[in-house]
């Protein structure tokens, strides 16, 4: 038989069948040795068991043919010993023996044997196992190079997780360095902020700036969807509403003599819809509310676009839901949007939520409510807002079971301290 009929699918010497042959009869094994070679294996030979694991450990063979009757270290013992050490690469291993009982066969498979030949045995025979052994070794090959090939796409796949969640961690730092302090003083109030998204970077954005002296904007949006492109929306939108960027500020205008003073919030809403719609053009929306706050009297201007209802906590322990529902932004040109009027006595606070706190879900799928949220404001009223605050997350963490919720969470109160002196408004009224 031609060595390229024995060796099927190996098209070059280099491919060989590396075979061993483990004999302490010098003869028998060059016998073996010989034929082994005219089929076309690359043969190693070993007098002893013990020199055979030392020859293996060396490097792993793809067939084993081993007499069971050798002093010192057996056949079956050898085959055990080099079956604890295999790792990766498979040997097929054939018993040379002139055993037949089924007990001693049992006791051969146990060690790891793979097959058996009685001596003296037929070459045809021999073949034939031989062929089936390296079929075997062929597959477990080719297992081996499909699994190097998936660990190299797995070690890939990782690193650009690991580059990816670098990024998303840096992305996250510099979201929340768009965002101003977690606590805003203003003349007669102070704003206190949660922001705390459910992934590495988040839709959610709350925030604050002074329109002039006696008045102040306070806003909190929600962007539809999660992860980066939510996340690079709520930049545009801190830009947007940013008090350190009053020219760049959507929702103030310029008056004679410099001063600054702000439009409606109805207009407010209309310009983010004019903006989504016709520039940013983007498969989101967002919802908000977004509130003017006049210092000098409590007076409150406010738009609700889709967000969840304002609350009021007053000094007395009363608690209003304020707001007039209204459309998303983003979603239907030109929606029209209304202008709500609320007015804050010193001591009550205004809160806007996104609907990650209302929405959020107890174990068995139960959604907060606003009815819920009103229960938990109505234990925890009596709390500062930093306090009150933190108190939620932990009030959000008991409802929902666990402390990572599954959409982004963010709150703003607006503490109103009263009217500021005489002296400070002078410009804080409107044209």
């Amino acid at each position: 038989m031609q060595a390229e009929q024995i060796t099927q699918g190996h098209s070059h010497a280099s491919a060989a069948v590396r075979a061993l042959v483990v004999d302490d009869s010098r003869a028998q094994r060059r016998i073996l040795a010989l034929q082994l070679q005219r089929w076309g294996f690359a043969v190693t030979e070993a007098e002893s068991g013990s020199q055979a694991l030392a020859l293996w450990d060396a490097a792993p063979f793809d067939v084993i043919i081993s007499d069971w009757m050798m002093p010192g270290m057996s056949g079956v013992e050898f085959c055990h010993e080099m079956r604890k050490r295999q790792t990766e690469a498979y040997s097929y291993f054939i018993l040379l023996t002139s055993k037949s009982e089924t007990a001693e066969i049992t006791r051969g498979l146990e060690a790891g044997a793979d097959d058996f030949l009685t001596k003296p045995f037929n070459a045809e025979e021999l073949r034939a196992r031989l062929r089936a052994g390296e079929r075997i070794v062929s597959m477990q090959r080719q297992v081996m190079q499909k699994n190097a090939q998936i660990r190299a796409a797995l070690d890939k796949i990782q690193d650009l997780y690991d580059a990816l969640d670098r990024d998303l961690q840096e992305a996250r730092k510099l979201q929340l360095g768009l965002m101003q302090n977690r606590t805003q003083d203003y003349d007669q109030g102070q704003v206190n902020i949660l922001m705390r998204p459910s992934g590495h970077v988040g839709g959610d954005l709350a925030g604050s700036f002074r329109i002039n002296q006696g008045r102040i904007g306070v806003y909190s949006v929600d962007v539809s969807g999660h992860g980066v492109a939510s996340a690079m929306m709520t930049a545009r939108l801190a830009g947007l509403l940013s008090g350190g960027s009053p020219d760049q500020n959507i929702a103030i205008r310029k008056a004679t003599m410099g001063q600054q003073f702000a439009w409606e919030p109805h207009a407010v809403a209309a310009r983010l819809n004019r903006l989504m719609i016709e520039d940013v053009q983007a498969e989101q929306y967002f919802t908000l509310a977004y509130a003017e706050v006049d210092l000098t009297t409590g007076e409150v201007a406010l738009v609700q676009a889709g967000h969840p209802h304002p609350v009021i906590l007053r000094a007395d322990g009363r608690i209003e839901v304020i707001g007039g529902g209204g459309l998303p932004i983003g979603l239907i040109p030109e929606a029209p949007y209304e202008t709500v009027a609320a007015h804050l006595q010193p001591g009550d606070r205004l809160m806007l939520l996104s609907d990650g706190v209302t929405e959020c879900p107890s174990p068995q799928g139960d959604e907060l409510g606003q009815d819920g949220l009103v229960t938990i404001l109505h234990r925890l009223g009596e709390m500062t807002s930093p306090q009150l605050i933190e108190a939620l997350q932990w009030e959000l963490v008991s409802h929902h079971g666990k402390a990572e919720f599954p959409d982004d969470v963010s709150a703003l109160i607006l503490d109103y301290y009263g009217p500021v002196p005489a002296s400070a408004n002078h410009d804080a009224t409107k044209p």
